[in-house]
């Protein structure tokens, strides 16, 4: 826009000497009657491995394409302005890998404005302007499309979205103003708020329905039949008509119930500690009026605080986290020693075990075999899994023919000499080390010299599990979290005496199950149950002394957890964790409590009471009679401190111990087995700018601390 002109912004391209630059390339394209179209193809010069990204460099080239274009327009050289990308991809959005070096507020907010500048020059170039979405465009990407007058889409296009929430940003080169005025503020809030809460994006026929491309053309002609339509819009006989666009009514009425839905959601779901979400939701809602430039100068300051925040720089960590060091675990041996898998064998066959063999057979595609104590429990197991795959088969997720090859692979029985040609078996059978141990001992006998032997305990010892084995040297930790179809981690438990080949094996199998694999050492509660541990225990002790609950919940509330104590416990299971908070306790009774309380809450069966939907109207009266009695409270405060304390003693106890190799995997183990949020960097960056690090230990997790450039909150935004 006109306003950013005057902008310096070296300061940026001083920060962007190594940018992989997505360079604007511009050819003629003609159309009927003489005209002309100029088509702009963004192309970084990689591969398909490497996408194209906006950086600094990126912009400032793009907008200067713009300003020549805009001049050739002028001179009636050409009639129209088309923007796509290279095969397979509009855009992915900003480049990040620089923004942990921003060193100011002013810096964050020239980030800002430079995509208004450049991106915003589509919409002043006096001829019409058109953006052929032909892959995938996410954050920015998108954002060059809303930022032109017209739109179309690639009917192959897998993934269409403004993700930037969940990262700690906000649409702020155009999305938050643009998006909710062009297909209105229900649709504009699915996707700038709820879509990047689910970790879900928009197809091409999605774009079409709310609205967001005017038409929508096959992969083979898309181009030509993108060039083609442009041309008629240029000569006018195509009318583009836009139903979902937001009237007056809407803008009355509809607009700030909508956003006060949306508003009530997050608080539900996420807390009121994440900042982005209610930033983007306050954008969306000063949307309704105004004008565009206006909108776009909220977006720079909005931006610009986000960006200058502690929260960006933890989001950036986290990415980080789960999109390289995830893939890349330490102390992974050599793909190359692990054995092949032809065959899986699970013992146990209820929910659990079920969900195993379920997984198994869908990513491996092998025959798998369960067994239990007698053939009702494994006629019952079997059932189970051949109607969970009948009902992916309804959802359309696999064919018919899939269905019917899966079925067919999975098997049950009573024989254990069924699992003889077995090459990996995992157990799912009751939490208790004689149980495990006699169930190791007895298949041991049936399977071949070289089976691989897995258990999903959570709290006991993987080397006394696996006592009774002739070969415990083919034994692994394989710890899933629940549900086992949707949580991410797979904590794999290495032993004094677990193989290279079976460790090597355990983490090629992770990774074909689509999992992220964490390898521990052999310790009690490995990494996510004895931190969680470590917070369930002193929100018990916290209570069995008498602090109400709600005061329990106020003082871990800081940490943006996606629920309290409380409900994590009636989630897991008031048993599973009164038995984890015990094992605790005798690993490391100086650290660790267990409750009394806990134990009647289990038997109990109650401790939050819900309506009939499942909504959590307070506490159940029998639970808070059970719990009543305590008599040295503690203040939110005095918790809070304990919390944070606590953690940073235990989790550096841990490190020290080498229980994981860095506390950058005890991050990801929280973020992706826990669900700590993104937006705090899971929890050690939380205790390094809380303070607690230094206060326990003397120094802090991470050198320097991941923080931002002083803390700036992120403005609120008013609706005018």
């Amino acid at each position: 826009m006109s306003d950013y002109s005057t902008l310096d912004f070296s300061p940026l391209v001083d920060l962007s000497t190594d940018e992989v630059v997505t360079h604007s390339f511009v050819r003629d394209v003609p159309l009927s009657h003489g005209r002309t179209l100029a088509l702009v193809t963004l192309d970084n010069g990689r591969d398909h491995t490497r996408p194209n990204t906006l950086g600094p460099v990126t912009l400032l080239e793009f907008s200067a394409t713009m300003d020549v274009l805009k001049q050739r327009a002028a001179r009636g050289e050409i009639h129209g302005v088309a923007v796509t990308g290279k095969p397979y991809f509009l855009a992915a959005g900003a480049d990040l890998s620089k923004v942990s070096e921003i060193p100011s507020l002013a810096t964050g907010k020239l980030l800002a404005q430079l995509g208004h500048h450049a991106l915003g020059k589509q919409s002043e170039l006096g001829v019409p302007s058109f953006v052929f979405i032909n892959g995938l465009a996410l954050g920015g990407g998108l954002e060059i499309a809303l930022n032109a007058d017209y739109r179309t889409v690639d009917a192959s296009v897998p993934a269409i979205a403004l993700p930037e929430v969940s990262l700690g940003l906000i649409p702020g080169w155009g999305g938050s103003y643009l998006l909710p005025n062009l297909v209105g503020i229900e649709n504009a809030l699915k996707v700038i708020i709820e879509n990047p809460l689910k970790n879900r994006v928009l197809k091409a026929t999605d774009a079409l329905e709310l609205g967001i491309a005017d038409v929508i053309f096959a992969s083979a002609t898309f181009l030509e039949s993108s060039i083609a339509w442009a041309d008629r819009v240029i000569a006018g006989s195509e009318t583009v008509t836009r139903p979902n666009l937001p009237g007056k009514v809407e803008r009355l009425v509809k607009w700030d119930a909508a956003v006060g839905i949306a508003r009530r959601m997050l608080e539900s779901r996420i807390g009121t500690v994440a900042a982005s979400p209610y930033v983007a939701l306050d954008l969306v809602k000063a949307a309704k009026s105004g004008t565009r430039q206006e909108g776009f100068e909220r977006e720079d300051d909005a931006l610009a605080g986000l960006i200058s925040g502690d929260q960006l720089q933890a989001s950036i960590y986290a990415f980080n986290l789960v999109q390289k060091r995830a893939k890349r675990p330490a102390g992974a041996p050599d793909k190359a020693l692990a054995r092949p898998i032809r065959k899986v064998g699970v013992i146990g066959a209820g929910l659990m075990a079920s969900q195993f063999a379920l997984l198994f057979v869908r990513r491996l595609r092998v025959p798998v075999v369960i067994t239990d104590l007698d053939q009702a429990r494994v006629d019952k197991g079997v059932a189970y899994i051949h109607d969970e795959i009948i009902a992916l088969e309804t959802k359309k997720r696999i064919t018919s023919d899939e269905a019917n090859r899966l079925r067919a692979l999975v098997t049950g029985t009573t024989d254990k000499a069924q699992f003889a040609d077995a090459d990996w078996v995992i157990e799912a059978v009751f939490e208790e080390l004689g149980v495990k141990q006699d169930v190791f001992a007895e298949i041991e006998k049936f399977i071949a010299p070289d089976a691989i032997l897995a258990t999903n305990t959570s709290s006991l010892s993987v080397e006394q599990i696996g006592a009774k084995l002739s070969h415990p040297e083919r034994l692994v930790g394989f710890h899933f979290f629940n549900p086992v179809a949707v949580m991410p981690l797979i904590e794999v438990v290495n032993t004094p005496q677990t193989s290279d080949v079976t460790l090597s094996t355990a983490m090629v199998v992770a990774g074909k199950l689509k999992k992220n694999a964490v390898i521990t050492r052999d310790t009690p509660g490995f990494v996510v149950n004895r931190v969680l541990a470590k917070v369930l225990g002193e929100a018990m002790h916290a209570v069995d002394t008498g602090t109400p609950f709600d005061v329990v919940s106020e003082a871990i509330a800081p940490f943006g957890l996606p629920m309290t104590p409380f409900e994590l416990l009636e989630l897991v299971g008031l048993k599973v964790g009164a038995h984890v908070l015990d094992t605790h306790h005798a690993a490391f009774p100086d650290r660790f409590f267990e409750s009394t309380n806990l134990h009647r809450l289990a038997e109990h069966g109650k401790l939050l009471d819900r309506d009939a939907k499942g909504k959590i109207k307070g506490y159940d009266k029998g639970a808070l009679k059970i719990v009543a009695g305590g008599t040295t409270p503690m203040t939110a405060a005095e918790l809070q401190r304990r919390f944070e304390d606590g953690l940073a003693d235990e989790i550096n106890r841990m490190l020290d111990d080498d229980v994981v190799h860095a506390a950058e995997d005890i991050d990801l183990c929280m973020i992706l087995g826990a669900g700590y949020p993104f937006q705090m960097g899971g929890v050690t960056p939380y205790l390094d700018r809380v303070g607690a690090s230094e206060r326990v230990f003397g120094g802090t997790f991470h050198t320097p601390p991941i923080r931002g450039v002083g803390a700036v909150p992120a403005l609120a935004i008013a609706a005018e």
